[in-house]
């Protein structure tokens, strides 16, 4: 499980970076990071997911 979190917290944290970026960059570069923030949150949510189907589980 603690493998599962570690994704989870490397999702979050890529998503952050590229938000970040994104608000500090114009144009196709803005564009991109938003993109890639979004992947990276939608990612972070399937894996939220999968943790607590394994909780509900036990």
């Amino acid at each position: 499980m603690s493998g599962f979190q570690a994704k989870l917290e490397r999702f979050e944290n890529l998503a952050a970076e590229c938000e970040l970026i994104a608000n500090r960059s114009e144009g196709s570069n803005r564009e991109l990071y938003q993109r890639a923030g979004q992947h990276y949150r939608a990612l972070a949510n399937d894996v939220r997911a999968l943790i607590a189907s394994f909780d509900l589980a036990a």
